[in-house]
């Protein structure tokens, strides 16, 4: 080799020495410098406040998932499915099963805090092969996933404001335009709310862990109280009622989707990394404050309704839009009583209701950013004095002419069906959780070397946890797909693996039309030095 050819060899290898120490730097920092420009972890300009500090993060946390109103709201889905038991170990079940889902996203979380969350842990542990593809379908598919727990987050509370006014107009037949009203209603007030008061937002999250934590002690008190009679300990741990027309093992297992629809939301807050001071040590904490307070709190809230059942077969027909009033008016026997616990289930999922838009817009912003959306230079806009994207809020708000599947056009299936919140919280569960196994498998695959270890780290146990997650997620979404009850029938019949394929095809002609040549991946990975 000549001596010219040396000089280059040394020149490409200092080269590249210094490129990974410049690697190594922005690691170590939530925002470095480049080219004098601030950078946060995802690579990208700060342009978002970062007001939220740990306590706050972990109100977000609560908030968003709002686990035992959860319970509560989606108790249609567990009740039928056995019963009391079914509602009290599909939830155990779902907290087993959702520890090892929590634990493998704070550990990416913990190591590359950005606003796209999944997106951006799949872009980098993929490589510089298969990483931008990757986190193209990743990105995508974990916000189609938020945008129908939205949906169904305000199809809760529309249903529970309808129930609160229909307490003392027992003659009101309740329509599904009854609800669609106020769903539209209260996801534009949503709107507004986080769009021009984007500062009150770290205050929100106190009053909402105050409604949360307070009106869940309330709540559980009044109706532990208040009944004149409980239901036996049989009816409430042993007696299995199966109502699906399954065999019993494949209605306990497809019933797990009340539980994961409950604390089914740990990566809400991750979302929120470029809007913290320490995301790197906070998010952790955050995620399993929401995964543990939640399945707890949820199974006290869980008991103590069990026991307040008086008349299972009243729930199951309940003639209005929310079988959980029936349980409340079964514990009190009083209106007034049945529409205080109402309300405070009401003011709770509009706190949500507001959290929930404020994550998810941040998702469609994190990928406009990166130019994988239509559009990108609008939905990455950010009106800096508001602190808001306000393009990407406004699109998770509305039926737009890009997308027919966003929150407000969601909320309208249940003009059509009777099944349509089942249909919006499993195709939660099932995108969300398909989102995370698209960033974990990978991750698990390179051998855990492509994502640098943050400070929350499960070193060689992380092959295991890691392993077992994405066998838990393919496992229990296969269950999640399984008609309703049997006989199947149209109006009955569990539409969950059609929106999976619908979303994964559009995304694919998507791909096709625009990401192909147009989508360059996100910075974060060259900074990580993936491509």
């Amino acid at each position: 080799m000549s001596e010219s050819e040396n000089g280059v060899t040394a020149s490409q290898n200092e080269n590249k020495r210094s490129v990974e120490e410049e690697y190594e730097k922005r690691r170590e920092t939530i925002a470095s410098i480049d080219h004098g420009i601030a950078l946060n972890a995802s690579g990208h300009k700060d342009q978002l406040k970062r007001h939220f500090n740990i306590l706050h993060l972990c109100g977000l946390a609560l908030t968003i998932d709002n686990a035992w109103i959860a319970l509560g709201g989606s108790i249609t889905i567990s009740i039928f499915n056995g019963g009391p038991p079914g509602i009290l170990y599909e939830l155990l079940t779902a907290g087993f099963y959702y520890a090892f889902i929590g634990a493998s996203i704070a550990e990416l979380a913990s190591a590359i805090p950005s606003a796209g969350g999944v997106y951006h842990w799949a872009s980098v542990a993929g490589g510089p092969r298969f990483g931008r593809i990757l986190g193209f379908f990743t990105g995508f598919v974990n916000f189609a996933g938020w945008i129908f727990d939205l949906a169904s987050i305000v199809q809760i509370v529309s249903n529970a404001s309808v129930q609160m006014y229909a307490v003392f107009h027992p003659d009101l037949v309740i329509h599904p335009w009854h609800v669609f009203v106020a769903f539209v209603l209260i996801t534009w007030s949503a709107c507004a709310f986080v769009i021009f008061c984007n500062r009150f937002m770290p205050t929100l999250q106190h009053v909402g862990t105050f409604l949360v934590i307070a009106g869940g002690l309330v709540t559980i008190i009044v109706v532990a109280a208040m009944p004149k009679t409980h239901a036996s300990n049989a009816f409430v741990w042993k007696d299995f009622d199966n109502q699906t027309g399954w065999s019993g093992g494949v209605a306990f297992l497809t019933g797990v989707l009340n539980g994961a629809f409950t604390i089914g939301t740990p990566d809400a807050i991750t979302h929120m990394a470029e809007e913290l001071p320490r995301p790197k040590r906070d998010l952790p904490k955050g995620i399993f404050v929401q995964v543990g307070l939640g399945v707890l709190v949820a199974f006290l809230y869980g008991i103590t309704i069990s026991y307040a059942i008086s008349d299972l077969d009243a729930v199951l027909s309940w003639p209005g839009s929310f079988p959980l009033a029936a349980i409340y008016n079964q514990a009190t026997g009083d209106k007034g009583g049945t529409f205080g616990l109402l309300f405070i289930v009401f003011l709770s999922l509009l706190v949500c209701t507001i959290s929930t838009l404020l994550m998810v817009s941040r998702i469609w912003w994190a990928l406009a950013r990166d130019n994988a959306t239509p559009f990108p230079h609008i939905f990455s806009y950010v009106h800096e004095t508001l602190s808001c994207p306000i393009s990407a809020t406004l699109l998770c708000g509305t039926m737009s002419w890009l997308f027919s599947v966003l929150c407000t056009g969601l909320g309208a299936i249940a003009l059509g069906s009777k099944t349509a919140f089942q249909d919006l919280a499993g195709s939660f569960i099932i995108l969300s959780t398909t989102s995370y196994a698209l960033a974990i498998a990978p991750h698990l695959l390179s051998g855990r070397k492509n994502i640098p270890p943050g400070p929350f780290w499960m070193g060689k146990a992380g092959f295991l946890v890691n392993g077992l997650t994405v066998l838990f997620i393919v496992f229990f979404n296969i269950f999640f797909c399984f008609p309703y009850v049997l006989p199947v029938t149209v109006q009955a019949m569990n539409y969950n693996s059609v929106i999976l394929v619908g979303v994964i095809t559009l995304t694919g002609i998507w791909w096709l039309a625009w990401g192909l040549k147009m989508y360059p991946g996100p910075k974060i990975a060259t900074i990580y030095g993936e491509h």
